[in-house]
């Protein structure tokens, strides 16, 4: 059987789990679902709105300051699903199964460079110029900050990096402790609203799309268990973002409660990653598009492959994942499943 008829197979069993689920009421699936401290507005509406019980799922939610701590949880199998940054690679190279399902949120569109106003630094250029930089080792900040220092021809091995994950970036800038860091968001917007500039977004120094993508993933185990919570995810994910679209102000709501930012900050996200710039199912389909999860080298797979080596160069893993390891983790099953039964 050619791989098209066979993922044509795998996508018609998911609808039929899915629907006949529904149609016979089944119990709710419980699960364990980790998520870091960062702008995961889309999973924080579909709790506020109760989206994953409408759907039949019923997650226990545990929260971690950044997506390191989150792997102890993957590793003693006690997390089912996570949404995170590129600390799921960490999970690959650590042999931990798992399953990309689909892009929750591309963070670089508001991961920044944030300063010191005294520092002289004014963009990216000047990275040579900041004495000690904030970047939590083996996250987007990280690979950021490498792709940064590469671009303005800077050796790495010249930066004073400091170990600092983006929400303790405040307290540090404040002691005058660093007079740079890299922030993901919406902590960046934050500390530009307190007087610490963004100089330079990724944008500008890292490949198209950047290369911070927010990821929900699943271990295998546990979608072999539930053949539909895969789709079932991809759904939630759909009806936070058509929600979000109609109103946007409950974005803004979920920032304040669970972020403690203000709501000036919470819009300043929101509209920084707005148009465009959250990858959509049809962009996460398509081979051609930088947010691809259907390409076996470009997309998220390059993207994926290149924060691997720029882990390994930073020496935060002992070697960079291989892409058959990679491809192997990218299920696009879920979304390709999800657009078959709603077609645009």
């Amino acid at each position: 059987m050619s791989l098209k008829k066979i993922l044509g197979c795998a996508i018609a069993s998911l609808i039929l789990a899915c629907t006949g689920a529904r149609a016979q009421g089944a119990a709710p699936i419980e699960f364990n679902y980790g998520i870091p401290t960062a702008d995961h507005v889309t999973v924080f509406v579909a709790q506020d709105l109760g989206l994953f019980e409408k759907v039949g799922l019923k997650p226990k939610f545990f929260n971690f300051t950044s997506g390191a701590p989150l792997l102890a949880g993957l590793k003693s199998e006690s997390l089912d699903v996570v949404t995170a940054g590129l600390a799921l690679t960490f999970a690959l190279g650590q042999n931990i199964p798992l399953k990309f399902l689909f892009w929750e949120a591309n963070n670089a569109a508001a991961e920044g460079l944030v300063v010191d106003p005294k520092s002289g630094i004014k963009s990216y250029r000047d990275i040579g110029k900041a004495k000690k930089i904030g970047a939590a080792v083996g996250t987007c900040a990280q690979v950021s900050l490498y792709l940064m220092a590469q671009k303005a021809g800077v050796e790495w091995s010249k930066l004073n990096v400091v170990n600092i994950p983006a929400p303790l970036l405040r307290n540090s800038f404040m002691s005058d402790s660093i007079d740079a860091g890299v922030a993901w968001p919406p902590y960046s917007l934050q500390l530009q609203s307190e007087g610490y500039p963004v100089a330079s977004f990724d944008e500008e120094y890292t490949p198209e799309g950047g290369v911070c993508p927010g990821l929900t993933a699943a271990r295998p185990d546990v979608l072999k268990k539930h053949p539909d919570l895969g789709l079932k995810l991809v759904q939630v994910e759909a009806m936070a973002r058509e929600a979000l679209a109609k109103n946007p102000q409950l974005g803004i709501d979920a920032f304040v409660k669970r972020l403690g930012v203000t709501p000036e900050v919470a819009k300043a996200t929101l509209d920084r990653e707005c148009c465009g710039r959250v990858p959509s199912f049809a962009d996460q389909a398509d081979p051609k598009s930088p947010y691809s999860m259907t390409s076996k080298e470009g997309g998220l797979a390059g993207k994926l492959k290149l924060a691997s080596e720029v882990l390994h160069a930073t020496k935060a893993i002992n070697e960079p994942l291989s892409l058959a390891k990679i491809q192997d983790a990218i299920d696009p099953t879920y979304i390709l499943a999800y657009l078959k039964q709603n077609p645009k």
